[in-house]
């Protein structure tokens, strides 16, 4: 089974629009480490925080990236196969060097609406923009696509 691990932006986007849950019913388990649950705040009691054993990786990777993001990466590396919420470009494309699969905020938006949880992926993109999260017209055509809702 894919173990689904958090960076802060994705808690930070859907705690902000109040869809937590979409996080909740999409991956029944989310993971974030110590420092994602330290820069988000408290977390729902649903949401595991694991500590991470590579502490050298870590520390490579922070050189380079927040700790959010770098002790996101440490982590996922630490399983077989996991999937990884990042939004930030610089950590996806290092996650994506050291072969991490990895799936951003507004991609959580698909597998949701694929799996019948949100009905309207649109709507959803109202209630981030909203917020001080910016989405590239690129992007929002990109989502709306894959989600059926834009011919």
């Amino acid at each position: 089974m894919k173990v689904i691990i958090a960076d802060t932006s994705c808690l930070i986007i859907y705690h902000k629009i109040g869809q937590f849950g979409i996080l909740k019913k999409t991956f029944t388990d989310l993971i974030v480490t110590k420092e994602v649950a330290e820069e988000f705040g408290e977390l729902p009691n649903w949401v595991t925080i694991k500590e991470i054993t590579d502490k050298e990786q870590y520390f490579k990777l922070a050189k380079d990236l927040g700790k959010g993001e770098a002790s996101s990466i440490a982590i996922a590396l630490e399983f077989d196969d996991s999937l990884l919420i990042i939004d930030e470009k610089k950590g996806r494309k290092i996650a994506e060097e050291l072969r991490i699969e990895i799936i951003g905020s507004l991609g959580v938006l698909i597998k949701a609406k694929e799996r019948g949880i949100i009905k309207s992926v649109r709507d959803i993109l109202t209630l981030i923009d909203k917020t001080n999260f910016r989405i590239s017209q690129s992007i929002r055509e990109k989502v709306l696509k894959e989600s059926g809702e834009l011919e």
